[in-house]
């Protein structure tokens, strides 16, 4: 059930876009920007208001990998293990990041819903291999050492901010 400034903030969104149902996906975007996931009432509701069947919806939000539908951490952290990646040792890097947060293939949230963890084809920066993103921010030539570093200092970012 959406709560009041949940349906505010949803009726932001597609005020924002003029309740106009060819900009749906430019709306999801702006929701996923918000809950950092699309929520199913979210969805729901937007169905509603946009005048579109909710299946329309779900197919949009599954059809483009961009759009998750499970719920991401802060920091969404994705590990590249293509093929230049791979070779020059990605996976010792993305088992240094799910020891560290407590992850594994198949819990990719750490507890405190800080981070995400996901493993990705490639990431388009194979000059600069081994790479991981954090929001998109490119990370060349990891190691498991400046994995730790970079979790470090992405705790203390989010500390400083609470």
């Amino acid at each position: 059930m959406l709560t009041h400034e949940e349906i505010t903030s949803l009726d932001e969104i597609l005020s924002s876009h003029d309740y106009d149902s060819a900009s749906v996906i430019a709306i999801m975007q702006d929701i996923q920007k918000t809950y950092r996931y699309l929520p199913q009432e979210a969805l729901t509701y937007i169905a509603g208001k946009l005048k579109m069947s909710e299946a329309k919806i779900y197919g949009v939000a599954t059809f483009y990998e961009n759009f998750s539908l499970e719920p991401k951490g802060r920091y969404v952290i994705k590990v590249c293990d293509g093929t230049a990646c791979h070779v020059r040792k990605s996976i010792p890097i993305l088992e240094e990041f799910r020891n560290i947060l407590g992850l594994s293939e198949t819990k990719h949230n750490s507890d405190d819903m800080l981070f995400t963890l996901e493993t990705v084809s490639c990431l388009g920066a194979c000059g600069l291999a081994p790479v991981c993103t954090v929001n998109d921010k490119v990370h060349a030539a990891m190691t498991p050492e400046k994995a730790r570093e970079l979790i470090k200092e992405l705790r203390e970012e989010a500390a400083d901010e609470n």
